[in-house]
């Protein structure tokens, strides 16, 4: 108790006790990031499962050969790596996002959904990927995402009928791209991938 009036009765003595009660116990339980910790990138990441469902994965895939059956054009390609021109890896995955919420508004949940089985569920689930996506954000300039985006747009509305076609016809290719971009860690320095 001694101890205590003798607290009391020094100023410098109050202010070591507030801080030792009050002040630590926040510092320690804050939820700050550690230094040197980013996480703006962690939000443009997927779980591998999310493409290792093979009911998903078949459907897709035979979706795309049905349409790709019907493809009159075999000289140009909408989904390739032509799409990652100028883009870092560790864009890549916000560019694939862009693509697919794309290809699900302006053609799967379109007249093509009535002309091939499956275009439903595959949209459905190409959906719940970009809303997992929904924080994802581009780092840098988005110029060349945006360039690279309306090149697909263009070249689809250049094939007239056939764009949607062509583009449901690729869905094997969209969503192994989807998966190899937004699934595996970027690598530091640009990494050729296959077409």
């Amino acid at each position: 108790m001694a101890s205590l009036q003798t607290l009391s009765k020094s100023f410098p003595g109050w202010v070591f006790f507030f801080c030792c009660c009050c002040c630590l116990p926040l510092l320690l339980t804050s939820s700050l990031p550690l230094k040197g910790a980013s996480t703006a990138h962690h939000t443009c990441r997927l779980r591998k499962i999310n493409f290792q469902q093979p009911y998903i994965r078949n459907r897709t895939y035979s979706l795309a050969k049905m349409a790709s059956a019907s493809d009159k054009d075999t000289d140009n390609r909408l989904i390739g790596q032509q799409l990652f021109v100028n883009i870092r890896e560790n864009n890549r995955c916000y560019l694939m996002k862009k693509v697919v919420e794309f290809i699900v508004k302006d053609v799967l949940l379109t007249e093509v959904k009535n002309q091939y089985p499956y275009v439903e569920e595959v949209a459905q689930f190409l959906a719940s990927l970009t809303s997992e996506l929904s924080s994802c954000q581009f780092s840098g300039k988005r110029e060349h995402v945006e360039k690279n985006l309306e090149e697909i747009k263009n070249k689809m509305e250049q094939l007239g009928e056939n764009g949607k076609t062509k583009a449901v016809g690729e869905l094997d290719l969209l969503f192994d791209y989807m998966e190899n971009a937004c699934t595996d860690v970027p690598k530091k320095g640009g990494s050729k991938k296959k077409n």
